[in-house]
């Protein structure tokens, strides 16, 4: 999701202009490019077939008139057609392909065509008014959540093309909104607006127009929130907004909401959110979030924990600080990006490192891990352990799969893998900061007439070296280039004009002020040393007592089934003192950095029962095998298989004396 706070008075770095940065060989044109050639046109084909379970574009065309049917789908069935919109547009202004443009005019006119005088537009109620429905009925029809979408597909669109067909519709929708809102005020009591992208919405029309209306709308929607009565925390409504110190609800309902909530400070400064926004992120990072990035550990909780006479229903909740299941991580993948989304604001509020780390993390692991190398399957949920069999239902399946009953999360990836760039650099007025690194060239121009190119070569994330190239400075204007030092980072360096800065772990989580104040080329050199890493979990977290994660710079790995030589995943245990080997390897022939070494699994006698609850342990020996880790982005392309993160160490370090 395109965020543009270059004019936020409460924003302290915004985004390059969209079209300025180009990808290069590399990563991350791989993963564009499998997006935009795969992906895109996958879910397309999906909501273009009037024979499909959703045929949205076929909702459209009912809505408008111009077909007979009835509606199908899901209710948010429109806002993700808007965030498939929005990955077209983005792919139009990475490629330039005219028949790109050419087909979004196309699907603008029809839902202009759609749209109702007053400006609604929501296929599903316009379809069933016409047999009695009423709009806003049921807050699960997802009617503020379909305009949010197509309010940040607009704005994108406006951006890239210059256009203004879709941002009309846009504008028109937003009347409404300001006309039912005035309603609601009148009567003094709201209903909730679930997984409120509206927010984001509002405030981004606002910064796209200047149009004053859009940010009373945007604070006004907010503000509805304390007019709920009847609020729960699956939807973060049960407390007034300004209460708020924990995440506690639904994922996607609450990253949403504190995105929108972070957007209402950058453009208001309203000193009431800051304490909520920090207070909620710290609980979050410090004992509810999984090491890939995912949010929303369970399929279902109960929220205040432990209350009996107070415990409320929550769909893939929070759950209580550091209960973080494996085999059911629920980690709905747009949860993730609602987090994401979120982290972005807070990096324009205060651009401290952590937060671009977040983005980092989130991206390799769980957004990357959320569809197939091939572009064309898909994970709602993301575990981060699988099983032979499962001894209870599931929502969801356990591999990826090409079409499932709820699509929010496909299209979600598909705006938000081509909009990844928009994370390689953030700006201030004298300042590049970077953020992801990736092999790309972006034309820069700051506020105080520094104008260059940047062009930046890296194998990242095999690889912690990275050069940045800095030509065709317009004049002699100096600037400084911020330079990210990820979290992971323990030893390296940055070399630039004959200065040489020795990393350590005092510099992980920082950035590294470069100034480039003489004129002409220059360049920065960096090296982040990139060694296998063992990570344990918290003592709390209780599913992980004992073992490890492995980690390569921003990566995660796991162990597949398909690399072992035998059945014996549930007793293979990591080495402490193991040594670690990468090699090349490729899955569906995208490369991969793997990683070989030692385990040992614990040999069992015959009497030994895989299927006993509890049974005396009757383990005769150890026995050494070789392990191969993939990264785990990588997993599930290569049939079904077990899978496992979080592994248990056996220890061979020396045993001190005891303390007396």
């Amino acid at each position: 999701m395109i965020v543009d706070t270059k004019n936020s008075p409460f924003s302290k770095v915004y985004s390059l202009p969209l079209g300025s940065l180009r990808l290069k060989e590399g990563f991350w044109l791989d993963r564009f490019n499998t997006c935009a050639d795969r992906t895109i046109p996958h879910i397309l084909s999906v909501f273009a077939d009037k024979d499909s379970f959703f045929h949205q574009v076929e909702n459209f065309r009912i809505a408008a008139g111009l077909s007979d049917g009835e509606f199908r789908g899901n209710p948010y069935g429109d806002g993700d057609f808007y965030k498939l919109m929005e990955g077209l547009i983005y792919t139009f202004a990475l490629r330039g392909d005219k028949e790109i443009d050419l087909q979004l005019d196309e699907y603008i006119a029809l839902i202009a065509a759609a749209q109702q005088d007053d400006g609604y537009i929501s296929t599903k109620q316009i379809i069933g008014e016409r047999k009695g429905m009423m709009r806003h009925g049921d807050i699960n029809d997802f009617e503020e959540y379909n305009f949010g979408h197509m309010f940040t597909a607009a704005c994108v669109h406006k951006r890239v093309t210059g256009k203004d067909n879709f941002l009309d519709i846009a504008r028109k929708c937003a009347v409404y909104l300001k006309n039912m809102y005035r309603g609601i005020l009148e009567e003094g009591k709201a209903q909730t607006a679930v997984c409120p992208s509206h927010y984001m919405g509002l405030f981004e029309l606002y910064r796209l127009t200047g149009d004053e209306v859009y940010l009373e709308l945007g604070k006004t929607a907010i503000s509805l929130r304390d007019l709920v009565t009847d609020g729960t925390d699956d939807n973060q409504d049960r407390i007034p907004l300004r209460e708020h110190r924990k995440i506690v609800g639904h994922a996607v309902r609450s990253t949403y909401l504190y995105a929108g909530a972070t957007d209402m400070y950058l453009e208001t400064g309203d000193e009431t959110l800051p304490v909520v926004l920090d207070s909620v992120w710290d609980n979050l990072m410090t004992s509810k979030i999984y090491i890939t990035g995912g949010c929303g550990p369970l399929y279902t909780g109960t929220s205040p924990f432990g209350m009996l006479l107070d415990a409320q229903y929550v769909h893939q909740a929070f759950g209580y600080e550091y209960q973080l299941p494996n085999i059911t991580a629920y980690n709905e993948t747009c949860g993730t990006l609602g987090h994401i989304f979120w982290a972005h604001r807070m990096f324009a509020r205060e651009p401290k490192a952590e937060y671009m780390d977040l983005i980092e993390r989130s991206y390799y692991n769980l957004v990357l891990a959320s569809v197939s190398l091939d572009g064309q399957k898909y994970f709602y949920e993301n575990m981060l352990r699988r099983t032979k069999t499962l001894d209870y239902p599931v929502m969801w399946p356990t591999e990826r799969s090409g079409m499932f009953k709820c699509f929010c999360c496909p299209t979600n990836i598909s705006r938000s893998i081509p909009e990844a760039v928009d994370y390689t650099y953030k700006l201030s007025d004298t300042a590049v900061w970077c953020g992801m690194y990736a092999n790309s060239e972006a034309n820069i121009k700051l506020e105080n007439g520094a104008a260059f190119t940047l062009t930046q070569t890296t194998d990242y994330p095999w690889d912690g070296a990275i050069n940045i190239a800095i030509t065709g400075r317009e004049n002699d204007t100096p600037f400084s280039v911020k330079v990210r030092v990820p979290g992971w980072v323990e030893s390296g360096f940055v070399e630039y004009s004959g200065t040489t800065i020795r990393l350590d772990k005092s510099n992980a989580n920082t950035f590294i002020d470069i100034p480039i104040a003489m004129p002409g080329d220059s360049a920065v050199n960096i090296n982040f040393d990139m060694p296998v890493q063992y990570i344990e979990a918290h003592p709390k977290v209780e599913e992980d007592t004992g073992q490890v994660c492995v980690t390569r710079g921003p990566l995660v790995y796991c162990v597949e089934s398909h690399d072992l030589e035998g059945d014996y995943m549930d007793y293979l245990m990591l080495l402490s003192n193991a040594s670690f080997a990468t090699a090349e390897y490729e899955i569906q022939g995208v490369p991969v950095v793997a990683l070989h070494t030692s385990g040992v699994i614990t040999v069992r006698s015959a009497e030994s029962d895989p299927a006993a609850l509890y049974q005396p342990l009757r383990v005769t020996g150890l026995q050494k095998v070789n392990v191969r880790m993939v990264p785990y982005f990588a997993w599930d392309n290569r049939g079904f298989g077990e899978m496992r993160i979080w592994l248990p160490v056996h220890y061979t370090l020396e045993i001190t004396e005891e303390s007396k």
